[in-house]
Parts: structure tokens; sequence; C-alpha cells
């Protein structure tokens, strides 16, 4: 099966439009969207997790990733003690997991599609998948679960009813499958991004493989190299920066360093 092929915008009101694609809702008449959106500073970039790039033995890494995670945290650092909350908190602080990060915010993605300066000769990429189309391929107890609760994405609570374990889920479908969920409201970070988690039912699965089998529900915006600096300048002007998406001190470093960088030491060379 082929996959689509990414779509090369030449400016930024194309780029919003291919966004905000979709997003039409007759039934309420309303705009939602329903994809998922994930912003990666080099184009070929794969869709991977940070425990896939462990390599060496990384499906055997991760129960013992996270069973010495759950026992060297703070006890209070979860509400409940489920894995779905122990992953969700583990992800956000940095340890390898399954799970990869997305946000329902377009320009969100678009920021970290451009936060990496070093990358800015290069193109970046924002990927779009579908989720509602996504979980219509779930078995049947995750899609019963979700019509129960009304619901187009899961909660860390709902996962942990439906999949208590961790090992359950490759057993649920011969083929592997994809959950989105929302994680707690951990923090100011998490709720400023829009951010929420995906997993594959199989941890040596990856997720653009995953996506290369089911082309109808997923579209991959590239961002040449010639225009991130203005679509950088874009989103600082509509305040999409560090300093709001990592509250506190190092975000605000972050952005600072970036607003006073020299461009000339980035700069990409023009298209031809």
């Amino acid at each position: 099966m082929t996959d689509p092929a990414p779509i090369r915008v030449q400016n930024w009101n194309q780029l919003q439009d291919l966004l905000f694609a979709d997003s039409w809702d007759a039934e309420i008449d309303r705009y939602r969207s329903r994809c998922a959106f994930r912003g990666l500073s080099d184009a070929r970039y794969p869709l991977e997790t940070t425990l896939t790039r462990l390599g060496g033995a990384f499906v055997e890494l991760e129960r013992h990733l996270l069973r010495n995670f759950r026992k060297y945290a703070h006890r209070n650092v979860v509400e409940r003690d489920s894995v779905w909350n122990w992953l969700a908190v583990a992800q956000h602080h940095g340890l390898p997991t399954r799970l990869m990060d997305w946000t329902y915010s377009p320009l969100v993605a678009i920021h970290f599609a451009l936060t990496n300066l070093e990358n800015y000769h290069t193109d970046g990429a924002v990927w779009a998948v579908n989720y509602v189309q996504t979980h219509q391929l779930l078995p049947d107890k995750l899609k019963q679960g979700l019509a129960r609760e009304g619901a187009n994405v899961f909660t860390v609570e709902m996962l942990a009813e439906l999949v208590p374990s961790l090992a359950e889920l490759p057993r649920m479908a011969a083929r592997p499958f994809v959950i989105f969920f929302e994680p707690p409201s951990i923090d100011d970070r998490i709720v400023n991004q829009f951010a929420f988690f995906s997993t594959l039912s199989e941890p040596a699965a990856r997720m653009d493989h995953w996506l290369a089998r089911n082309p109808a529900i997923w579209r991959k915006i590239i961002i040449p190299a010639h225009l991130k600096w203005e679509f950088r300048d874009r989103l600082d002007q509509a305040n999409i920066t560090e300093r709001v998406l990592f509250p506190g001190l190092d975000g605000l470093s972050k952005w600072l360093m970036r607003h006073y960088t020299v461009k000339t030491l980035h700069h990409p060379k023009p298209a031809p």
C-alpha cells in the first residue's frame, strides 16, 4: 500500500488551511478537529518512541524502567496507582516509554517542528492523525468503552478499568492497534501544550509503520527550511513560545535565548 505523498507548503496561509482542514462538524454546527498533531524539526525523523530509541532489548527493558521509576519516585507523584498513571507521569518527566507525545493544537505542533535551531537547515514536518478514525480500528472491548463514555479518546481512569496491565494489550487483537489517551493535568506544561499521548498495543511496533498500513487517517505536512524563520516569528507574535509552553524559569530562559539568537548563525540557504 502506498503512503500518501507529504504536502510541502508554500506559505503560512496554506499551512493553516491544511492543519485546520476537515474541522467542520455539521452535527454540532461547530469547528472541532479530530486530529492529533505532532511536530518534528527534521521531516526525515521517524515516528518512534523514546523506548524504541534505547535500542537493544528495549521491549524487555520497559518493565525494568517502569518498575524502578515507581520504586524510586515520590509516593505522591501519581493520583492513582495504575500502570497508565505511572506511564503518563514517567513520559512527562523524560523516562523512555512506549508512549508518544501529541497535541490537540496545530500551532503547538508547529512550535515543536521549529524548536531546534540546529535543524533550521533542513525541512520540518507536522503529522496529523485522525484519532476518531484510529479508534474505529480498536478491539470491540475498547470501542465499547469509548461508546459508554461518549468519548473520542481515553482517560487514564478508563484505561485502568479496561486494560489493567500492559500484558493484556497484545492479547486483545491479532494485529497491533493504537490508543490515544489524555494524561491527568499533572502541571501547567501538560495543560498549556494541550497534550495527550498515543501508544501501540505492541511496544516493538512503530507508529509510522502502522500508519503506512492505514493511509486514509493521516497526512504529513512538510515545512520547508527556508520558511522556518518566518513561521517561527509568526508563532512568537501569537504567543506560542517556550515561555508559555514550558512555564517556569527553564522555559523563560529557552525563549529568551532563542529570541536573541542571531538569525545568520542558523540561516538556511534560500530555496532554489
